[in-house]
């Protein structure tokens, strides 16, 4: 059918119309990005985007900054809009257009959130859109978020560590400690850095005035200081004590584990006469393998600076750590498992990866329990499991109670305790029951965490969006039930972990600095042994030096700088360096020892006295006994060299090379008996023992001859 020339103009009309209205309704929506938005989200057929951050349903407190948005955004073209809806208001009250994620609303927007938003979910509704003026919807996304009206109310206190672990550890001078509120944007003032000895653990009174910090002082890794909480907080030896002082004559090293002040501040429990696994690992997430395996529970009261093991948590069968003290200070939670004596000896409070390598290699499970002792004024009591934290196949710790005493959070990992990936958040009533998983969980490591005063608020770490630990806030109301946290974004800086978060009751600028007046050439000595162990040696060397330039006469320090110039080969320099050591300290056996295998080396008749010397300064010394049989065996002075690997032998019942060395001075003396019998209890040791081996071939080829 053809058109006239009027139905032609008809049609050019009509298309005329409805190109107009198109255009004018492509401008209506590019001009009203709400109108685009509520036409994206409400195509179903849109794919999903989904918003990394704020999580759905988390709960702001109401003085936080503004939060960064964040989701995946791969594309360069187009743009993304954004719609802020109140409660169920089908239309935002707020919207824009906006170039890339991530996105942060502006302190005003913010501000006009929270006044208008308390009562309701606020839902941020987000879609990709092509570029004007036609635009076109490829993918939307939503999150809710609620805002409290419990304030926070107590700043937090935490540390901030560089990692992998090891290298923290080696210089602990680049850890820094922070104090402050969530509400400054800039993020809580560094109030303690640069102590070039090791500072760790900490913890606070209930009411805040108190602070407890392990600390290295002098030569004793136990030492912890007690001191006032004020303005500037000095740390110096009127205000530290040591756990070694904790039944000292048994002669057991200790560290003091995981300490932790009363609420009233009247007491301090720790974990002492400790071992503790102790492995730095490659993964720098998880750059640190640490739990305890052995250890008591002890009590320091600070008005008689007494000391007294805990019953009920001091028995030498199993391991009793991590304490917790319940707010009335009638109950102490802890974490017990049986105590596990390692195949290769343990004679430090830090075992390494060759003394502990049934787990670091072999993956050996390790759980703990939580149980609860009531403390009973330092007297303790019966020790009993913690319903919903014990026997359930699990390891349980770090309890914690809710500062009304109603509830404890606790964490639970396959195995082990600190840092361990698979660690979540548990909460159940302080009387026990039934353990819930708690909302707040992120996917990798939820730990170290700390109720607000209030109750309201529970700090803690996880590894959601980093290696490098973060610190995030959930809510907690009356009923124990907690709700998705918030990111505390403002609390870290680039390539830096956030660990050890405690609320502390008390105002944000209470603590301005902490300063310590302690360091002494003893602190150097102890400064130096990380890096010394870690294979450091020119940092170990330029503290034992500094510990030098304090103290002339330090003998250790003048010992192990000999042994760190030793590793690197300058053995005039370490020869001069055990000299000064045993002139500072004419009683150092080991000082002796070591000189002496020095000078043996290069055939110096001094060695042999040197090693008598040291074996008339400390008996029970087995080491300069072989060191002595191995210089009389080099003389063929073979039955005085027996006489000493015999020695060796007595004090180390279990020293392989002792019994090989036997054997072989005994086959230079054609005794085939004698060095059959030591070559044989070689192997019984060791059984891949090969010049324990070589030595039986030896002797049998000799008898056939």
């Amino acid at each position: 059918m053809k058109l006239d020339q009027r139905g032609k103009k008809r049609v050019i009309i009509v298309c005329s119309i409805i190109a107009a209205l198109v255009l004018a309704a492509v401008y209506r929506y590019a001009a009203d990005p709400a109108r685009l938005i509520d036409l994206s989200l409400s195509n179903a057929s849109l794919p999903q985007c989904d918003v990394g951050y704020p999580f759905d349903e988390s709960v702001f407190p109401p003085e936080i900054p503004a939060p960064e948005f964040m989701w995946p955004d791969k594309k360069t073209n187009g743009y993304w809009a954004i719609g802020i809806y109140l409660r169920d208001e089908r239309r935002p009250f707020y919207c824009t257009n906006i170039g890339r994620s991530p996105w942060r609303p502006t302190h005003e927007l913010w501000d006009r959130i929270k006044k208008t938003g308390l009562g309701g979910p606020i839902t941020f509704r987000i879609a990709r859109v092509a570029s004007l003026p036609f635009p076109h919807a490829t993918r939307r996304g939503l999150t809710r978020i609620f805002l409290s009206p419990d304030s926070v109310g107590a700043p937090i206190f935490y540390r901030e560590v560089n990692l992998p672990f090891a290298e923290a550890v080696k210089d602990p001078s680049k850890i820094r400690w922070r104090f402050g509120s969530i509400a400054s944007p800039a993020g809580p003032p560094v109030v303690l850095e640069n102590l070039p000895v090791c500072g760790n653990c900490h913890s606070f009174s209930n009411d805040g005035a108190m602070l407890g910090m392990d600390v290295d002082y002098a030569n004793d890794k136990g030492s912890y200081a007690v001191a006032k909480v004020e303005n500037e907080i000095v740390l110096d030896k009127n205000n530290i004590m040591t756990w070694m002082d904790f039944r000292r004559k048994d002669g057991r090293f200790t560290y003091g584990l995981l300490s932790r002040v009363s609420p009233t501040g009247r007491w301090v429990i720790s974990t002492v006469k400790d071992r503790s696994v102790f492995v730095p690992k490659p993964d720098i997430a998880f750059s640190q393998l640490f739990f305890p395996v052995k250890g008591v529970l002890a009590v320091y009261t600070r008005a008689s600076r007494s000391f007294a093991a805990l019953p009920g948590a001091d028995d030498p069968a199993f391991v009793q750590s991590n304490p917790a003290w319940s707010p009335d200070e009638k109950t102490v939670l802890f974490i017990r498992a049986k105590a596990y004596e390692l195949k290769t000896r343990d004679n430090g409070a830090l075992l390494s990866d060759e003394e502990c390598g049934e787990f670091t290699k072999g993956g050996k499970p390790f759980k703990y329990d939580i149980y609860t002792v009531p403390f009973n004024d330092g007297k303790g009591g019966a020790a009993r499991p913690f319903p919903g934290a014990s026997n359930n196949g699990v390891s349980n710790f770090f309890p914690a109670f809710s500062p009304d005493g109603k509830f404890v959070v606790f964490c639970r990992a396959e195995n082990y305790s600190l840092l361990q990936p698979d660690s979540r958040l548990y909460i159940v009533p302080a009387s026990g029951g039934q353990a819930r998983l708690m909302r707040c969980n992120r996917g990798r490591m939820n730990s170290w965490h700390s109720f607000s005063p209030n109750g309201r608020w529970l700090v803690f770490s996880s590894k959601e969006f980093s290696p490098y630990t973060q610190l995030f806030l959930a809510h907690v109301d009356a009923n124990g039930c907690d709700a998705p946290p918030v990111l505390l974004e403002h609390f870290t800086g680039p390539n830096r972990a956030a660990n050890i978060p405690e609320f502390v009751n008390t105002f944000s600028g209470k603590i301005r600095a902490i300063s310590e007046r302690f360091l002494d050439d003893f602190s150097f000595v102890r400064a130096a042994q990380e890096p010394l162990r870690l294979g450091d040696i020119p940092m170990a060397i330029s503290r034992y030096k500094t510990a030098l330039s304090i103290n002339p006469n330090n003998a250790a320090a003048h010992f192990n700088l000999a042994y760190a110039l030793e590793d690197q080969g300058d053995r005039i320099a370490a020869q001069e360096q055990y000299r000064l050591a045993i002139k500072a300290d004419s009683t150092l056996a080991q000082a002796y020892n070591n000189l002496a295998i020095l000078l043996s080396q290069e055939a110096d008749g001094e060695a042999k006295r040197l090693y008598e010397k040291a074996i008339s300064l400390q008996p029970g010394y087995a080491d300069p006994h072989f060191n002595l049989g191995a210089l009389l065996e080099q003389k063929k002075e073979y039955e005085d060299a027996a006489t000493h690997f015999m020695a060796a032998i007595r004090l180390k019942s279990s020293w392989v090379q002792a019994f090989e060395r036997l054997g072989d001075v005994r086959l230079k003396q054609r005794k085939m008996n004698l060095a059959q019998s030591a070559f044989m209890s070689a192997l019984a040791f060791d059984s891949s023992y090969e010049k324990a081996k070589t030595g039986l071939a030896e002797i049998q080829k000799q008898k056939k001859q």
